[in-house]
């Protein structure tokens, strides 16, 4: 795989996977620009609410005046939300949506343009195991990232002709900083100690371990190189062996 001198916008860079992704890419050559309301020193940063289009818009702008082009995008904002469909206030279900669904579709409205102007781009968009799966206490997460799974497909029949590849990460259970606060309200609202909530969660991969975000993004990594030129519109699955049970 070789990203020396290409661009990449990685929205969510700033933490968890989106930030092992801006590491190894940052370590390969690649001038990597995160989009996140948290600062990172991993990459150039730049400030933004992915939920707000205005705020893309002027991020995507930035990096294409600085940089004239954008060859790679990997969408990793998101917001994780543990509840079933009457525990969601409206305001939550709003929220979901706007970041992990408009959030998706404003970064790919404002690089779409500019990677078909250059003839040239590799879009990975972050999915989940619930593309493939339904879980308890996930209605709208599941519901945001199964229709990830649906933008991937129709996006990469539209853009194949325009030499852009869409492809979608679908990770299982990782143990990022977004995967702690969800255990904790869990473990509020059941009374079960956290340590055997994370042992339950360990014991459901058939690979008995959660995930690392390293190992997510070096299989974002391969997804975004010029390795794989006939994959497009896949949903792949990086989950310790979940969804075959």
């Amino acid at each position: 795989m070789s990203f020396n001198g290409k661009i990449a916008v990685v929205t969510g860079g700033a933490s968890g996977m989106g930030n092992a992704v801006v590491r190894l890419l940052a370590q390969e050559g690649c001038a990597v620009y995160a989009l996140d309301i948290q600062e990172t020193k991993d990459a150039q940063h730049i400030p933004c609410d992915v939920s707000d289009h205005r705020q893309i818009q002027k991020a995507i702008a930035q990096v294409v005046a600085r940089e004239k082009r954008i060859d790679l995008l990997f969408a990793a904002a998101g917001y994780h939300l543990f509840a079933n469909i009457e525990q969601t206030s409206v305001e939550d279900f709003e929220r979901i949506l706007a970041v992990n669904l408009k959030g998706v579709f404003f970064v790919l409205k404002e690089v779409l343009p500019v990677m078909r102007a250059g003839k040239y781009g590799n879009i990975v968009l972050m999915g989940s195991d619930q593309v493939f799966v339904g879980k308890g206490g996930s209605s709208a997460y599941g519901l945001t990232k199964a229709a990830i799974g649906q933008l991937t497909k129709s996006t990469a029949i539209d853009y194949a002709p325009h030499n852009i590849r869409v492809n979608c990460i679908c990770p299982g259970t990782i143990d990022t900083p977004m995967l702690q606060p969800t255990v904790e309200r869990y473990h509020r609202a059941s009374g079960i100690p956290l340590e055997d909530i994370y042992e339950t969660l360990r014991k459901a991969q058939p690979i008995q371990r959660l995930g690392k975000a390293e190992e997510i993004a070096r299989a974002v990594l391969f997804m975004l190189s010029d390795d794989c030129p006939f994959m497009t519109g896949a949903l792949v699955c990086v989950d310790g062996g979940f969804t075959c049970q």
